[in-house]
């Protein structure tokens, strides 16, 4: 059956200048069914907004349970399969023939065939966490057949199916919404707050004004309903949601437009997005203001450092020159996949008034630049990708507090500075670091309470590694072998009675990599669902009789512990 097109074009029934902001859409509807047989309800949306990401596909509710049926949304083959720790869990992505692919996310087990090709896999791999191709003639499937049980692994919280759509050939991802599933919608967006920013300064060196709003019969609108501004240029952000008919949850919105004086000036659209670009997510909202602890705000502006965004200009890049003296009247509108739309309007006069004019601390970096800095012991060095907005990067050192930190600890920039892309530290170590332990030494940062480390790159007397995220950097000598800790198991036990064997590894700078387990010298495969417990259930490659399982593990410093246990089963 030939799929049905329709175009999607809602938002020009409310207003006409849409058209001159977002391109019209023309996605099969009623193509897809939904890959559960209980009716749809959201627990997260395409486009809501998550830290470092945004969420890129429909968390479709499974009733608070486990285990239920999951069925292909249409005809097609399955051609991947992913399997880790964290994100998806287990997932399965099926083709389709109008070249659009479907994604199920955090599933509990594949059909009885797929299963078991895919353990035949892992075993010839020797790896649990797995993302293959399939070849497309060997699991084919119909529209409406069984392929998963719906479950909760991998970045899960509760029990649900993640469904996507996405382009086959480019890997964007579209918004399900606008597929025509049945999900009923006759709600509106509400918006919560509304923040103003000075445009003359850097996002990440001001506050904004944020003003709580209300709503007013249909619409929303401000205190007073008027904003006085001593900035000649400005923008806005919002703080919003929007709901499913009949269920109070707090989903992400999906669309809004910024109006001077009734003529669009730019506005963002939850669609075609890319994980290669979700980190972007950085650059749509005040980072600054949600790292230190406030609400999404939603900018209506894009920043210069952000390329391949989801903005649609009109006229500018969401700035607002009011230095005229004239009133503005402003409108924000937010509107969602059915046509829902709300409205936020006020009016902004510029009023000429005291200015702070005073400079950040360092030295000013600027988006698609490469520079550096470089002391006697420590230099950073931020890439052309790297910045959304010029900023000045402050640089500080101080003394470390922990004998095995075998540098000064050095302080570059803010938590609240994103990155998009890695930049490079190189760090000199203390003038008593002893050279032959040089192959024990990570780089550490830390920053509001988070560690992470890296391997180290050495260039002479120089240690280099690269991270995503500003914070403090230190050098460490790590010595320590990770703790292999196995849970209800103990030297030559009998094992007849029990369904499983769980380990559970520890590490002093809690970063291990290469988790192995060889029974009787061939791998055996352990789960590490949420990279927690490594578990084996015990299947065909444990025959009865005496083993011996041997588990190794290796941590980013390259310190290595083995274990050996006898058992019988």
């Amino acid at each position: 059956m030939k799929p049905f097109y329709i175009s999607v074009i809602f938002f020009c029934f409310f207003h006409s200048s849409f058209s001159q902001i977002f391109p019209a859409k023309n996605y099969p509807q009623g193509y897809f069914r939904d890959p559960l047989n209980v009716p749809i309800s959201l627990a997260g949306n395409f486009g809501e907004l998550r830290p470092n990401h945004y969420h890129m596909g429909l968390d479709i509710r499974t009733e608070k349970r486990e285990n239920l049926q999951v069925y292909a949304a249409a005809d097609g083959y399955i051609a991947k399969i992913k399997i880790e720790p964290a994100g998806f869990g287990q997932a399965i992505y099926i083709n389709h023939p109008n070249g659009y692919t479907t994604v199920y996310a955090h599933l509990n087990e594949f059909l009885p065939a797929l299963a078991a090709y895919i353990k035949q896999q892992q075993y010839k791999m020797e790896s649990w966490r797995i993302f293959i191709n399939i070849p497309p003639n060997m699991f084919p499937v119909k529209k409406g057949d069984f392929i998963a049980l719906s479950g909760s692994t991998g970045g899960s919280e509760a029990p649900h199916v993640h469904f996507e759509i996405r382009n086959t050939a480019t890997d964007v991802n579209y918004n399900p919404m606008l597929f025509g599933l049945p999900i009923a919608d006759n709600t509106k967006p509400t918006v919560v707050r509304l923040a103003m920013y000075d445009c003359t300064k850097s996002v990440y060196e001001h506050s904004p004004k944020i003003f709580p709003v209300r709503k007013i019969g249909n619409d929303f609108s401000i205190a007073g309903n008027v904003i006085n501004t001593s900035s000649p240029k400005i923008s806005f952000a919002i703080n919003a949601f929007d709901t499913e008919s009949g269920t109070p949850n707090h989903n992400g919105i999906f669309q809004s437009v910024l109006y001077d004086n009734d003529k669009p000036v730019i506005g963002f659209e939850m669609n075609n997005i890319s994980y290669d670009n979700t980190r972007n997510i950085n650059a749509h909202i005040d980072y600054k203001t949600k790292t230190n602890g406030g609400p999404f705000l939603q900018q209506l502006f894009n920043l210069y450092g952000y390329v391949n965004s989801i903005y649609h200009s009109a006229s500018g890049d969401g700035t607002i020159d009011v230095s005229d003296g004239n009133a503005h009247n402003i409108k924000i509108t937010v509107t969602d996949p059915y046509g829902n739309n709300s409205e936020l309007k006020f009016v902004v006069k510029y009023k000429p008034g005291f200015i702070n004019k005073s400079v950040a601390p360092g030295k000013m970096f600027y988006p698609q630049m490469l520079d550096g800095f470089e002391t006697e012991d420590c230099a950073f060095y931020i890439g052309e990708k790297c910045l959304y907005d010029s900023v000045h990067i402050n640089y500080t050192k101080s003394n470390p507090e922990y004998t095995d930190v075998v540098s000064q600890v050095h302080t570059i920039g803010a938590a609240y500075i994103p990155l998009q892309d890695s930049f490079l530290v190189r760090i000199k170590p203390n003038n008593n670091f002893s050279i032959n332990k040089k192959n024990k030494v990570v780089m550490e940062r830390f920053a509001a309470g988070k560690r992470s480390v890296e391997k180290v790159v050495w260039q002479n007397d120089w240690a280099s590694a690269k991270f995503r995220d500003f914070g403090s950097f230190q050098l460490v000598v790590d010595e320590e072998a990770p703790q292999i800790i196995p849970v209800g198991i103990i030297n030559n036990a009998n094992l007849g009675h029990v369904a499983r064997i769980v380990f559970i590894v520890k590490d002093n700078l809690e970063s291990f990599k290469n988790f192995r387990a060889e029974l009787d010298g061939k791998w055996l495969k352990f789960t590490n669902d949420k990279g927690k417990s490594f578990i084996y259930k015990f299947d065909e490659h444990c025959p009865p009789g005496k083993h011996d399982l041997k588990i190794t593990v290796e941590d980013e410093a390259g310190n290595v512990a083995e274990k050996t246990f006898s058992f019988t089963r």
